[in-house]
């Protein structure tokens, strides 16, 4: 018996595959550059959202849906570009709201699904909100209570969110735990009716914070060993937001086989709404130097606020993530980096660069779509950023400036 005879690729065929690995090496290296030398000749300080890593996370979340029969709405609360709600509802299966503004802008913008939930609803809104959502999801019996005739005259699909009292945060996202001892979000089981009300047909948690499907099956089991005795009699179940699906780490297929059992199991449609996962990492803040101070070590006064611009480094709180910046003391020039504000604490983080810093260079901080537009303000009387697109083709495209009188038009 003879040894199998080794299959040696040809020398040709080995240099052909590695040129083309090259060359796919340096076009890509070309596309980084070009995208850099773009977004450092923007006016600043601008936002700019990446379309093509946008597109990438629409693509995962409609792989998603198709594989789970989930139906997966953007939250506009994190983000709500509505430029771009024509192509993320290529995608997604429509939108969900906390308060009446968003709902229109859901409704008006995107046309597909159109959910809503809040604490409290005012009634001049439900008389709005009737009309333009197709779920309406209750913080108390009360609130249903008082709204119920109204939304069932308009057809509408009502449920309830619950409190599952089952904490999946450890202490790191405290201020974002609906959870935590006190909380006013979700009722829950000790409040809840032996039998619920025919009207209601959802039931709706929202516990998570930037996290992995394992914390997910977590709260499910909670929700479930719980809640399941109310499941028979409804048409939908909503597991929220906070779910990391389009993170490199995340489990999808663990979040696939959760909604498939739930649908084969309990029969009914299941939602959920991810807001950051839909613009995660596709976007950027890009800001400049204006001056350097020295008062124990060397800070930059930069156009970028954190206390403005992206208010949850302060209120998380946590550290953006710098393109070329490192941690503090990781390499030879270190600085802090702060802003043009009054605000004292005002102050972003300290970094770390391999050259030197200078007045008038551009910084670009990174996964600045999600949280920032949404939450931004013009306190000191600081100019809103631009918001700016930067197509697949490596062209960027002003969507919007803001000027005086956008400042102004909030005050009186």
């Amino acid at each position: 018996m003879t040894d199998a005879k080794k299959t040696v690729m040809p020398a040709y065929v080995v240099d052909k595959a590695e040129g083309a690995s090259r060359l796919a090496d340096l076009q890509k290296n070309l596309r980084a550059e070009r995208e850099e030398a773009a977004l450092k000749a923007l006016p600043t300080p601008c936002y700019v959202v990446d379309e093509a890593k946008l597109l990438n996370n629409l693509r995962l979340l409609q792989h998603v849906q198709c594989e789970s029969g989930a139906h997966i709405l953007l939250a506009q609360k994190c983000f709500s570009m509505f430029r771009l709600y024509p192509l993320m509802g290529e995608y997604l299966a429509g939108t969900t709201a906390s308060g009446i503004y968003e709902a229109r802008l859901g409704h008006e913008e995107m046309g597909k699904e159109n959910h809503v939930f809040a604490p409290a609803f005012k009634e001049q809104d439900m008389q709005e909100l009737v009309q333009i959502c197709d779920h309406i999801i209750f913080n108390s019996f009360a609130q249903f209570e008082k709204h119920k005739a109204v939304c069932a005259q308009a057809g509408v699909s009502v449920g309830i969110r619950v409190n599952p009292e089952c904490s999946t945060q450890e202490g790191e996202h405290a201020i974002y735990d609906p959870c935590a001892y006190g909380s006013r979000l979700g009722v829950t089981l000790a409040n809840f009716p032996q039998v619920l009300p025919p009207e209601i047909e959802g039931l709706h948690f929202h516990t998570l914070c930037e996290q992995n499907a394992d914390d997910l099956l977590t709260t499910w089991k909670a929700f479930e060993a719980k809640f399941s005795k109310y499941f028979a009699q409804l048409k939908w179940l909503n597991l929220g937001g906070g779910h990391h699906i389009t993170r490199s780490d995340y489990d999808v297929e663990a979040l696939i086989d959760l909604v498939k059992y739930i649908r084969a199991t309990y029969h009914v449609e299941v939602y959920l709404e991810p807001g950051e996962a839909v613009a995660l990492n596709a976007g950027y803040l890009v800001s400049e130097v204006l001056d350097i101070v020295h008062n124990g070590l060397d800070i930059l006064i930069l156009d970028a606020s954190a206390a403005c611009h992206m208010p949850d480094v302060l209120e998380m709180p946590y550290r953006p993530t710098l393109r070329d910046g490192y941690e503090a003391d990781e390499k030879q020039y270190k600085y802090r980096l702060s802003s043009m504000t009054c605000l004292a604490g005002d102050v972003i983080g300290d970094y770390s660069f391999d050259k030197e810093i200078k007045v008038g260079d551009k910084l670009i901080f990174e996964d600045m779509a999600i949280y920032s537009m949404v939450k931004n303000n013009t306190f000191n009387g600081i100019p809103l950023p631009d918001i700016v697109l930067l197509h697949k083709d490596g062209t960027t495209e002003l969507v919007r400036r803001f000027g005086y009188e956008d400042f102004k038009g909030r005050l009186s």
